[in-house]
This record gives structure tokens, sequence and C-alpha cells, in this order.
């Protein structure tokens, strides 16, 4: 499978799976991208990652942002979830302040799908004035307004030492989650997600971390992109889901991007003109989809939303879409 099929969230339902579970397990900090410079923490990664080692749950958050982000590395890594268990190989490389992001499926089909993204920019927050909406300490307070941060300080995974942090929502809106963060270099080493009734919905987790180095040069969002204009707005979101910029897509697609710091939603809206998915609700490893259509004048159009939300909260944000 091509790289582009990631790109065309209405295809086969294949294509559609492999894209939204592989993309979630390697990138769980968000990027955004917008028409305007975006705010966001800049500087040499050498010096990002080597400050005095993490004390508390702040801390430790915002080491696993630097090293995200300027880290690269390969790994080996496992997936467990609802589509079964696959064997991942992972790829993370800076070139010039860009990042290129690489999971490869070791097992069944052929697939290898890639990610783009500039290194330094993260989700928009609310701030204020004199702040930057993308900065990691909007980020880490606004996760923390949504979840309840636990931290554990001895644990081991594929045989580094590691820390553990749990995030648990403050709501059934959404999913819990488990980090466990290498202490050498902030990487993510494993996550785990559970739904309100505990059961797990899926295990990531590396089984090899192989010769990560931080990035040797500079980091700077200071990348102008272009912003749609979709002719439809989402009226109904849970609370903490923020509107993210995103940038502009091929082919008639509109698209809008949610965040809630930890989980997020995507929603895409584009003309049926021959073939549709079945509509309804679909579960696709730890991500639903909900598809609705809706017909605007003369014109038929098919909504999809794909997030780590339950079933029933991404049907309630797909049947909110309001048409202008």
């Amino acid at each position: 499978m091509s790289v582009s099929e990631c790109k065309t969230p209405w295809g086969r339902a294949l294509a559609l799976s492999f894209c939204v579970v592989s993309a979630s397990q390697f990138s769980l900090q968000v990027e955004a991208s917008s028409s305007d410079a975006i705010p966001s923490f800049s500087g040499a990664c050498s010096d990002l990652v080597s400050q005095d080692a993490p004390e508390d749950v702040e801390q430790w958050l915002e080491r696993s942002i630097y090293a995200s982000h300027c880290y690269t590395f390969q790994a080996r890594a496992v997936s467990i979830d609802t589509l079964g268990v696959r064997t991942l190989a992972l790829s993370h490389r800076i070139h010039e302040g860009v990042r290129q992001q690489v999971v490869q499926h070791l097992d069944g089909p052929s697939v290898s799908v890639e990610r783009r993204s500039q290194a330094g920019q993260l989700a928009w927050f609310e701030s204020s004035a004199d702040s930057s909406p993308s900065s990691p300490d909007k980020w880490i307070s606004h996760v923390a307004r949504f979840y309840d941060i636990a931290l554990e300080d001895e644990a081991r995974v594929a045989g580094r030492p590691a820390v553990q942090l749990s995030f648990v929502p403050h709501d059934e809106q959404r999913y819990h989650h488990e980090w466990w963060i290498d202490k050498e270099t902030g990487l993510l080493l494993k996550h785990v997600l559970s739904d309100p009734q505990d059961r797990v919905l899926e295990t990531f987790q590396m089984t090899q971390l192989q010769s990560p180095e931080p990035y040797g040069g500079k980091i700077s969002a200071e990348i102008p992109y272009s912003l749609p204009e979709p002719e439809w707005q989402v009226a109904w979101l849970p609370d903490g889901f923020i509107d993210q910029p995103v940038e502009s897509s091929d082919g008639g697609v509109e698209q809008r991007f949610f965040s809630d710091g930890l989980a997020s939603v995507s929603i895409f809206a584009t003309p049926v003109v021959h073939t549709s998915l079945e509509p309804g609700l679909h579960q696709i490893g730890i991500s639903s989809a909900a598809i609705e259509f809706v017909t605007v004048g003369d014109q038929r159009w098919q909504l999809i939303g794909i997030g780590e939300l339950p079933s029933s909260q991404l049907l309630r944000i797909v049947q909110s879409v309001e048409f202008k």
C-alpha cells in the first residue's frame, strides 16, 4: 500500500484502517499548521534535551515533547488491538528542521506510512495575549484540566529505565491513557489506551530503541501554511477539544481537526460523486469512524469522523455538522 493512499480518508476500508492506526501509534503529540507563522518552541535540540533530569509530572511532559521533536532514531515495536497483533519498524529523522516519521508494517500486506511535519509545531490551546497558544506549558495545563495525571518513577520497558504517567479523564467522554517515557531520552516507549470500563483497547510498545541521537541543528516552527475555510462547522464537541489549524488538501476535500491534548478527532467532508462508504459506526483498531450523509441544495455530501473517542461521542460530533 502506498503512502498516498493514506491521504484518501474516503478510500477503501483497508487503506483507512492502516492509515488511522499507524498514524496514531507513532505520533501522540499533535502537530498543527496555520496560515500564519506558528509560535512554538524553538532552539537547538542539543540544548533542549540536555536539561536537568525531570522531577515532576510537568517536567516529564515537557521533556517528552522536546524528545519527540528532537531525537532521530530507529525502533521496533508491537501494536495489539482489535485488529490483532502487528510488528512495526519505526523511523524518525529530522532534515533541515523537518521531521520525517515512517511506520512500516512487518506482518501481512506491505504497508509503509510516512508523515512529514515541521519540528517544533504543537497543537494550539487557549492562551493569553502575551503567550503562545502552542507552547509546551499551554499543552500541559490544558491536558491537566481534563485529566488527572499521576507519575510513577520506577518502570522498565524494552530493557530501558522508564517513568510511567497515567492520564485518568474527568468524564466518560474520553479514554484513559498510560505512557511509559524513557528516562534517558524522554521518548515515548509504551502507550496503553483503556475505555471508561478499564478495558484495554490498545497497547503500543517499542521492543527495541536503536541509536537515539539529538538532532544537530535548530528547530523553529516559523513556517507559513495555507488554511482552508470549509463551508461547514461542527456545532458540538466534548469539553476541551480545540479547533486546530490544518493544511489544505487536494481533490475538494475539506477537513477540520480537533484535540484535547491527548485525543484527536478529524472530520472530513467530500461531495459524493460515484462511490461512497457505508454509513454508520465502524471500529478501526483504537479509532472509531462515523460516516453520515447530508444533502445541501443539489449536492450530496459524505461526512467522515475519525478519532480516539467512544463511538457515541464521535457520532454525535459528526451529526452536529452544519453547512453555512
